[in-house]
């Protein structure tokens, strides 16, 4: 039987009305569940186990209230003797005082929920695959990816690969570098006394140890200067900025395709810092084949291990790093490395402004062990109080404040059955500063609790968290702390420093915990010569 034209346009007509409708009842129902249903499944789930928090609020959650929560508090400074909690923490800190420490909260659709028990917290660091790291939003990715963001196989390919730059006899080889950066530094301080005429003069101290940490991440990574690759950490730099704007948004999926202007100008810089990274890459290709070039860099062990790994299975450059991996992990060093020293001397020198016989049992232990010599490899493994105040420093302001873990499957953590679809937080400044885990003075300045080191100070428990913890603790730790204790022991043998009047207590994490208004100090040049 034959079908008339008009007929057949008709049944065609109707299919595709109907395939249209199916279609968007599914989108429909897919962004119902994702909204609404599957968040309330999850509060249920996680409120039978006891566990507290505000009520799901449609698509948002908590984030209005948590970013109202730190504009506020982000408002003006607090006192030196205040709980910085708080201030860095506003909402999580409201959070655990209103329901506990078994408690959640909702970053838009999808509840978080706060570990602080160490023996949880163990099992975090240990099971690596029951809680990966979330995806999280595409936008904040190209700031860095690398090694830190990378999961099972392709993580343990990456580690291997990177593992020999981190060997304490290539950090060894690289402290000539740490000391150059810090001359360069002190010489600038020195000048800005010398323009006074006096002996003393303000300063902002934190944007000259940007530089510093900036300089030697420049040296040690890419074997160039600090003024030399400018563009890229100022690039880096603002691309943080931009990333902490997109961490406060509810990300919609797609929503990176967007136009926007903070779309626009982050997928810009990262174009920007691809093209400088490709020609570092492709300068250093060309004279580790001409043999023009020793590899003593961090850039250049990585493809030294790339390229010995590629020969090792019959020049298949399937086993190795691609020239986005080598990239990714570029822009990881140049960002981790700056940052996480750079904060950690920043609150080191303000700690000890504000604890004068700290500063001076510092200096007396440096100029013990080197006089007014240029500091060493050796004599650096050498300085137990400069440690111990470091240890304190990252006790009391962590680098990163926070980590985030995501539960793809049902998972079992302690008492906890947690069901997939929630992330679980790990709130580190929260677990350094429990009183239940550091005594009554978990909030005070006191270094001499790192005495007999970390295993002692956090009597065996997973407490003290600065660089991670278990498998992945953070492969750049070592590099940190010994540039860290290069940098200290300069200062201390040049300079004694004080709190300016002008100085205002406010740290807020932006991406790494940082001095808001800068750090303000006087600095007194020693006669050491």
């Amino acid at each position: 039987m034959e079908v008339s034209t008009p007929v057949l346009a008709l049944l065609l007509s109707s299919c595709a009305k109907l395939v249209g409708i199916v279609i968007t009842v599914t989108w429909f129902w897919r962004v119902v569940n994702w909204v609404w249903l599957r968040p309330k499944r999850l509060e249920k789930c996680l409120r039978k186990q006891g566990l507290k928090g505000t009520p799901y609020r449609l698509l948002f959650g908590d984030l209005k209230e948590s970013s109202a929560m730190m504009r506020e508090a982000t408002s003006k400074p607090i006192n030196l003797s205040d709980d910085v909690v708080p201030r860095i923490f506003p909402f999580a800190h409201h959070t655990l005082n209103n329901y506990g420490k078994d408690s959640f909260m909702w970053i838009g659709p999808t509840p978080r929920v706060n570990i602080t028990n160490p023996e949880k917290l163990k099992d975090i660091f240990m099971k690596l695959g029951d809680f990966p790291k979330p995806h999280g939003n595409p936008l904040v990715q190209l700031l860095a990816t690398g090694l830190a963001n990378y999961e099972g196989d392709k993580w343990a390919k990456h580690r291997k690969m990177i593992n020999p730059a981190f060997h304490m006899e290539k950090l060894k080889h690289m402290v000539p570098a740490f000391y150059l950066s810090c001359s360069e530094m002190l010489k600038k301080w020195e000048q800005l006394m010398d323009g006074t005429a006096k002996e003393c003069c303000e300063v902002d101290v934190w944007p000259y140890l940007e530089n510093l940490t900036g300089d030697v991440i420049s040296r040690t990574a890419f074997g160039s200067s600090y003024e030399e690759a400018r563009s890229l950490f100022q690039l880096q730099k603002e691309q943080a900025q931009l990333a902490i704007k997109a961490l406060q948004t509810v990300y919609v999926p797609g929503w990176r395709f967007v136009p926007t202007k903070l779309n626009k100008r982050m997928k810009q810089i990262d174009s920007q810092v691809q093209t400088v990274l490709k020609e570092l890459i492709g300068k250093r290709e060309k004279a580790m084949r001409a043999k023009e070039s020793p590899n003593d860099d961090l850039l250049g062990i990585l493809m030294e291990s790339n390229f010995k790994e590629i020969q090792e299975h019959g020049n298949n450059s399937n086993v190795g790093l691609s020239i986005s991996d080598v990239i990714e992990e570029c822009k990881l060093f140049y960002f981790a490395g700056q940052e996480t020293t750079s904060v950690l001397l920043v609150w080191t020198m303000v700690m000890l402004s504000r604890f004068p016989h700290w500063q001076a049992r510092a200096r007396d232990e440096v100029l013990q062990v080197f006089g007014h010599n240029s500091p060493d490899f050796d004599g650096l493994a050498h300085l137990k109080v400069v440690t111990m105040i470091l240890y304190e420093v990252l006790r009391l302001y962590p680098p990163a404040t926070l980590l985030a873990r995501t539960v793809h499957k049902q998972t079992q953590l302690g008492n906890l059955s947690l069901p997939a679809g929630v992330q679980v937080s790990i709130p580190i400044i929260l677990v350094h500063h429990d009183t239940e885990l550091w005594g009554e003075d978990a909030k005070e300045f006191k270094p001499e609790r790192f005495a007999e080191g970390v295993s002692k100070a956090t009597k065996g428990q997973v407490s003290f968290l600065p660089f991670g913890w278990g498998p992945r603790i953070c492969i750049g730790q070592n590099f940190a702390l010994i540039e860290a204790k290069m940098a200290m022991a300069m200062i201390l043998q040049r300079f004694t420093f004080e709190l300016s009047p002008s100085y205002a207590h406010a740290p807020a994490t932006i991406i790494t915990l940082q001095p808001q208004y800068g750090a303000h100090l006087i600095l007194h040049k020693r006669n050491y010569l």
